[in-house]
């Protein structure tokens, strides 16, 4: 069931007492929604994946300097696309699950944008009109087999590898991205990232303006924007929380498969 968020949350996504998710009926990608008279405090509701891509989740690679730089490579003449299956997209809470194949299991904290409408070619001045809204994305990372396969797909294709959440903020100015939104990663309560989207190298717009020029994108479609410095390995048993403000804090533990 899809519902919207009401009351005081803070920026990392706290809420008040009075906050709940007043529940809707339809499919706001979709077909169009209208509230319900249903209503549920938000401590006691699931949260699923805010959206479930029918299509694909398109990664972009070594999108701040300072990222790119702590894992030896260099700055990218224009964006680096990888795709992320949609079988790989978990929500709030769900494991990450620890694939066997793998040594070196990484977080990568990123702000994702969410599509709202089907479109191709889209100039950067007009891609703010295909957003449907902005959600938190862990961009989770089989380092090794990164670096042993060269392209992406199986070391960043797992599921589970994608969680997102907790919800689709749809009442943000683009502009506050430019300005600089803070992005934290703590694992285990600890601060790993603590980047900013004014480092951003290729800014929204362009993303959008990029992918757009090569596939069509599909409502529901999730491009992470990149992540900032600070990565580093996971292990089963530990909790990931990535926070972007004025959005909320995403939480993922990491589990065995």
């Amino acid at each position: 069931m899809y519902g919207v968020v009401t009351g005081e949350v803070d920026e990392f996504g706290q809420p008040s007492d009075d906050t709940v998710v007043v529940a809707l009926a339809g499919d706001p990608l979709y077909v169009g929604v209208k509230l319900l008279d249903q209503q549920y405090r938000l401590e006691d509701v699931r949260l699923l994946a805010p959206v479930l891509p029918r299509s694909k989740v398109v990664g972009i690679g070594r999108n701040y300097a300072a990222h790119a730089a702590e894992m030896g490579n260099d700055l990218p003449a224009e964006p680096l696309m990888f795709l992320k299956p949609n079988t790989s997209v978990v929500g709030p809470n769900d494991p990450i699950f620890y694939p066997r194949q793998t040594q070196d299991l990484h977080y990568e904290g990123e702000l994702a944008v969410v599509i709202g409408r089907i479109c191709r070619d889209v100039p950067p001045e007009q891609a703010t009109d295909v957003i449907h809204g902005y959600t938190i994305a862990n961009d989770v990372t089989a380092r090794d087999l990164q670096k042993s396969d060269v392209q992406f797909t199986r070391a960043k294709g797992f599921d589970s590898f994608c969680p997102l959440g907790p919800w689709i903020e749809t009442d943000l100015d683009p502009q506050t991205f430019v300005d600089g939104v803070r992005i934290q990663t703590h694992v285990n309560g600890d601060v790993r990232q603590d980047g900013t989207t004014a480092d951003l190298i290729f800014d929204i717009p362009t993303l959008i303006a990029h992918v757009s020029s090569v596939m069509t994108l599909l409502p529901g479609d999730v491009i992470l924007t990149g992540t900032p410095e600070g990565v580093g390995p996971m292990e089963v048993g530990d909790e990931v929380e990535v926070s972007i403000a004025g959005i909320g804090t995403l939480t993922n533990k990491v589990a065995q498969r």
